[in-house]
């Protein structure tokens, strides 16, 4: 497979392209054999559209394909305490975040008119570790480029490395009421195959989901793990709710910014800095960009996959109420006594 370049966008400094090349050849050689041995001992189930197996590790199922990559990361992944961490599971505003996440940190040195997002990706500027960084389980030399440098996962917490655990890197997680989150993931995944919609229905999803049978599940698992870490250290994880980041975006910018030690200054605010922030974040003007309208930065998902709807709610039209009350079931024992609840609705 050939190694792709992914920019980091840092501040202060040029654009940097990231170097996808193993620092090690051999090392990493021995480390995926060994990865390959742990992977023929590990549970597996049939992933959902029965694509690629799951397999669990950890406590959690992950795609078998992207597992290697995972264990590579794991072992050698050296944080900076200046990283910022984007966290999630799948389909529950990880691009929205990532475009805000690279437009706080960048602002002083583009524009609305001259932004990278207008020309890139979300997805291109702030990578995945497990997909793209650690792609074909090598390790990529990180030190090119220089603090802060912003990545994202869909690792749970419980397996990120301890060197993330230990630094002063910030995470900053978002989730999403479960019931948007199994119809976004629905759409997302049989949107460019629609003969697979009729093979796999959105009833086979709920099913697996409930099971916890989903890639980087359990979900209530995952949310769980980054909520508690939040409670316990909220000065390292700065946790988000999907439905009152659409509610109030420029509130949420200005937190993310406060957080990540990127403060907004009175200037700036009285300058309408953060509003042109929300606006160009915005899931309207993201999904109107020539960009996000084609090509694609992942083999099997074109860029407008990642720009359906992005609507608080969207299950009501989607879901049966038998779906509704299963799902509702699962997720109100398992967050049971964690003080953790979603909004269905704005």
């Amino acid at each position: 497979m050939v190694h792709h370049k992914y920019m980091l966008a840092l501040p202060n400094t040029n654009n940097m392209m990231l170097n996808m090349n193993p620092t090690s050849n051999e090392r990493e050689c021995d480390h995926q054999h060994d990865g390959d041995q742990l992977q023929l001992q590990l549970p597996k189930t049939k992933g959902w559209l029965g694509s690629s197996a799951l397999s669990l590790y950890q406590g959690f199922w992950y795609p078998s394909r992207v597992l290697p990559n995972i264990m590579v990361f794991q072992k050698h992944f050296q944080p900076h305490n200046q990283d910022i961490i984007l966290a999630s599971t799948p389909k529950s505003g990880t691009t929205l975040l990532k475009a805000l996440l690279f437009s706080i940190v960048n602002r002083a040195r583009y524009t609305p008119s001259n932004t990278p997002l207008l020309t890139t990706n979300p997805h291109q500027l702030l990578p995945f570790l497990e997909f793209t960084l650690y792609a074909d389980a090598k390790a990529p030399d990180l030190t090119v480029a220089t603090p802060p440098r912003l990545f994202s996962t869909h690792i749970p917490y419980a397996s990120l490395p301890e060197s993330i655990k230990c630094s002063e890197c910030r995470i900053v997680y978002i989730c999403r009421n479960p019931l948007d989150v199994i119809v976004s993931f629905w759409h997302f995944a049989t949107r460019d195959h629609p003969e697979r919609r009729s093979l796999w229905t959105m009833e086979d999803y709920v099913d697996k989901f409930c099971k916890g049978e989903q890639g980087f599940g359990p979900f209530w698992d995952h949310v769980l793990g980054y909520w508690k870490e939040s409670l316990v250290k909220p000065e390292k994880v700065l946790f988000l709710k999907y439905e009152e980041m659409k509610e109030d975006t420029a509130a949420h910018v200005k937190r993310i910014a406060e957080f990540i030690r990127f403060p907004f200054s009175e200037e700036e605010e009285s300058k309408g800095v953060v509003g042109e922030i929300s606006e160009l974040c915005s899931l309207g003007t993201l999904r109107d960009l020539e960009v996000n309208k084609s090509g694609k930065f992942m083999p099997n998902f074109d860029n407008k996959s990642y720009f359906r709807k992005g609507e608080v709610g969207d299950w009501v039209n989607h879901l049966s109420s038998s779906m509704v009350e299963r799902i509702n079931k699962v997720i109100e024992e398992k967050l049971s006594g964690s003080g953790l609840a979603f909004k269905s609705k704005i």
